[in-house]
């Protein structure tokens, strides 16, 4: 069973000011005068009193110790005890205070003491109507009263059971939705944090990147135009062929840089749609690699932008992998949807890898950490001189 909701005060409001209506009856109907003697409420002023008191006390509902919620609820049985053994008229007409009396003790305990205290009103009520019973009566007289007693009782329990399983169901799903609210602000954190990481780790292998490529091009840059200055005077034609290298290293440097701004810029796509930028993607690594990549792409539904931005830098992670390791002379690429997925499957034919020896490299770990923020499920099929397949699922 759930937990009891903790709280400060009435959660309900519309309950509490129900509370006070209904008390407002029973405390003016308390002050008119009973024409029957045998129904005439003895003490009024203290059947006012009392349902004052019971009526203030829903104010402020106890938390914390049980050992405040038992006394609470005690003090609420005696002001109804003395309301029904006194009241007169208000006993007998407005049996609703125990009703009440169940309403908040849904809110305070859990299921069991719920139960005893729906048990102790139901008794109280039972104690109510018994004292009020005439004592003197003909045989065929108290045969009816005895039957208009059970069908009272009967009614009055099914009642105090009906509101006992519907403050049930509210506080559960109360309950559900709060439950829900908080999984949902945890599940944005973390989707946050999985993004912040996986923006650390693209930033850092971008740096790994540059620092490997275009550091390696600079400095091999520097060493070629170092001697080609030596041997411009004495063999002009030799430091001709260490310029020209100087240029085709120039030249790659500047498509590192390049490459390295559109890997970090913050729209890739750019007003473009994603089988656009797939397309450039793969013109680019036609260029650069010789292999014309097959691609399949059949989208009923728009992904939204988020998971455009994903799949493109997923798809852009897969294809500067097989660049640098796979050594692939064919590539595949297919992206389908429907109404309640997205699937992504990149595959090649080149060298593969142990995927048990290759768990720190920052791509792996950006497209993994991409596809779980959208709440997806990230696969690696591959295993050495075999090829490499990744296959992504995200549901829309």
């Amino acid at each position: 069973m759930n937990q009891p909701i903790q709280i400060n005060n009435h959660p309900f409001r519309f309950l509490l000011y129900l509370e006070w209506i209904l008390l407002t009856l029973a405390i003016s109907t308390s002050t008119f005068p009973d024409p029957s003697p045998r129904f005439a409420n003895q003490f009024p002023e203290l059947t006012i009193g009392c349902l004052i008191i019971f009526g203030f006390m829903g104010l402020r509902l106890p938390t914390g110790k049980p050992i405040y919620k038992i006394i609470y609820t005690a003090i609420e049985i005696i002001l109804l005890f003395i309301t029904g053994m006194f009241g007169g008229r208000v006993a007998r007409l407005f049996p609703f205070i125990y009703l009440i009396l169940v309403t908040r003790s849904c809110l305070i305990f859990q299921l069991p003491g719920r139960l005893v205290v729906t048990g102790l009103s139901f008794s109280l009520f039972l104690m109510t109507l018994n004292a009020r019973l005439p004592r003197a009566l003909p045989p065929q007289a108290q045969e009816r009263f005895r039957f208009i007693t059970f069908n009272t009782a009967l009614l009055f329990g099914l009642s105090l059971i009906f509101v006992l399983l519907l403050m049930n169901t509210v506080l559960s799903e109360r309950q559900s939705r709060e439950h829900l609210a908080i999984a949902n602000e945890k599940l944005r954190r973390y989707a946050l944090r999985i993004e912040n990481q996986a923006t650390l780790e693209e930033r850092t292998r971008i740096a790994r990147e540059i620092h490997d490529s275009l550091g390696h091009s600079l400095t091999a840059l520097n060493l070629q135009l170092e001697t080609a200055l030596k041997l411009w005077q004495s063999n002009p034609e030799k430091a001709q062929t260490f310029l020209s290298r100087a240029k085709e290293l120039g030249s790659k440097a500047l498509k590192d840089v390049r490459q390295s701004v559109s890997t970090i810029r913050v729209n890739p796509l750019q007003e473009k749609t994603l089988e656009q930028a797939i397309s450039v993607l793969l013109e680019d690594f036609h260029r650069a690699n010789g292999v014309s990549p097959r691609c399949f792409i059949n989208l009923d539904y728009s992904p939204p932008p988020e998971i455009n931005i994903a799949l493109y830098r997923i798809i852009q992670e897969s294809l500067t992998n097989i660049s640098k390791y796979a050594k692939a002379t064919e590539v595949i690429l297919a992206l389908t949807s429907t109404k309640k997925s997205l699937r992504l499957m990149v595959q090649d034919n080149g060298i593969g890898f142990d995927i048990q020896q290759n768990t720190t490299g920052f791509g792996l770990h950006s497209m993994r950490d991409r596809t779980l923020a959208l709440g997806g499920e990230f696969k690696i099929n591959t295993t050495p001189n075999s090829g490499c397949q990744i296959i992504v699922d995200i549901p829309l």
